[in-house]
């Protein structure tokens, strides 16, 4: 009942701050980090929140979005940020394979010039195919690429993680795509 309750609300939560922290007259550390009663101020001056709400936001996101600092005092987005922020990923070995959800239109210019960041810092990869699917859904008819992520980080390319999960690279080169969709769908 939270996430629905607050999901208008928690995405524009995630707008501030990963993308414009500016709308509401904040500024982000170099490591993406906001006051949360600078955030929760900024925020008052057109919908209704108190740190209740925004602690349940933060409990409750089903996506993970968001980390509260260890007193507390600070909040930031975990991951997604399109203003240059390093927001302390870890920098890991990746699985052999991961996945990354788009709409088919897209698939003919990505297979020819692989995966860029587009307006954010980062690639993002999902560890599994129905994760990527989800998030290929929400931009039109889905279609999930499988990223051969081993062999990308033995040949060089770094790898990282987000507190929440998330798989980060800076490009994917198209030599290491596989059409996942297309391959799943010649198994049925």
């Amino acid at each position: 009942m939270a996430r629905e309750k607050f999901s208008s609300l928690s995405r524009f939560i995630a707008k501030i701050l990963r993308h414009e922290p500016e709308i509401i007259g904040i500024t982000l550390d170099s490591h993406g980090w906001a006051k949360v009663s600078e955030l929760i101020e900024g925020v008052r001056k057109t919908r209704p929140i108190d740190i209740d709400i925004l602690r349940e936001i933060v409990a409750t996101d089903r996506k993970g979005r968001y980390s509260f600092s260890d007193d507390g005092e600070f909040i930031r987005a975990n991951q997604g940020h399109s203003v240059e922020v390093d927001a302390d990923l870890e920098e890991r070995e990746p699985p052999e394979k991961l996945y990354h959800g788009t709409s088919k239109d897209t698939v003919p210019v990505i297979s020819a010039e692989g995966l860029k960041p587009m307006t954010r810092l980062y690639v993002h990869l999902s560890k599994d195919y129905n994760t990527a699917m989800k998030t290929g859904m929400r931009k039109g008819k889905p279609f999930v690429f499988r990223v051969k992520a081993g062999e990308m980080f033995r040949d060089g390319h770094k790898f990282y993680i987000s507190a929440n999960g998330v798989w980060q690279v800076k490009f994917v080169p198209p030599q290491y795509l596989e059409e996942e969709s297309k391959n799943r769908n010649a198994e049925k």
